[in-house]
């Protein structure tokens, strides 16, 4: 699914290289990652962050999240680290989520990565009480303390936001779509090949930065269009590569592709 932490530090020194830059649209926001860092390091520009799954609420109830999860601490206080949780705790944690959820928020996303095999998550109660229980809890509590400030939070589909700014003044996008062919998490609707092509439209006559990976052959894909002669949007990048190990003999690469 990406990890755009690993791209941060790149991240940043690529945004000077866009000093006309006014106004960056935060397309697919997700986590918000990107259009935190924009603002943090171009104080001076627009940021507009594409809030579409609500990761605010998340941010907005940390405070609650990280009670929930000192809660589920205290019952696998007993059980190493990385072990498989069995009744009655198991239990226990499912009707301590289902009371939370009975008073307000739970942020099941963050909250499932404390009690579920490394890699896995879940987004309501339903998915946790068909899965088997690790303990993985969080030793220290989440921190997000001014994450989203001085951003411009919206939510609307991409299509509509990038036609809304298409023609601002110093406009770049931000593209930061589901993978091609890979797991699309927690996206409404798995995204067809022709929606996957739609995004490029944003990217063709604007500055932008584009996030893909080796496992979206994307990148495949617009080099055989080109030796073809259809032509490609990457004319004239910029790219950046990282690689990512998932175990000794298994790995993939990160890409970061932008024009200025």
């Amino acid at each position: 699914m990406g990890q755009k932490r690993r791209f941060v530090s790149r991240f940043r020194e690529a945004l000077h290289e866009f000093p006309s830059a006014t106004t960056f649209v935060d397309l697919f926001g997700g986590s918000g990652l990107l259009s935190h860092v924009v603002k943090r390091e171009r104080p001076d520009a627009r940021v507009i962050y594409n809030d579409y799954d609500d990761f605010h609420l998340r941010i907005e109830n940390v405070d609650r999240t990280n009670g929930i999860i000192a809660e589920i601490r205290t019952i696998l206080a007993d059980i190493p680290r990385q072990k498989k949780v069995s009744d009655p705790k198991r239990q226990a944690i499912i009707e301590l989520l289902k009371r939370h959820e009975r008073t307000g928020f739970v942020d099941y996303i963050t909250v499932s990565s404390s009690i579920l095999f490394s890699g896995n998550y879940a987004t309501n109660i339903g998915q946790i009480e068909k899965q088997t229980l690790y303990n993985s809890t969080k030793q220290t509590p989440y921190v997000c303390n001014d994450y989203l400030d001085g951003l411009e939070i919206v939510k609307a589909d991409y299509r509509e936001l990038f036609t809304k700014h298409k023609d601002t003044p110093g406009v770049v996008f931000l593209v930061d779509p589901p993978y091609l062919a890979t797991q699309t998490g927690h996206y409404e609707n798995y995204w067809k090949l022709t929606d996957y092509l739609d995004v490029f439209t944003t990217i063709i006559r604007h500055p932008f930065f584009y996030f893909t990976s080796d496992k979206s052959s994307v990148i495949e894909f617009f080099e055989w269009m080109d030796a073809h002669g259809f032509g490609s949007p990457f004319h004239g990048t910029k790219r950046v590569d990282i690689t990512s190990y998932l175990n000794y003999n298994s790995q993939y690469t990160d890409i970061m592709i932008y024009r200025s």
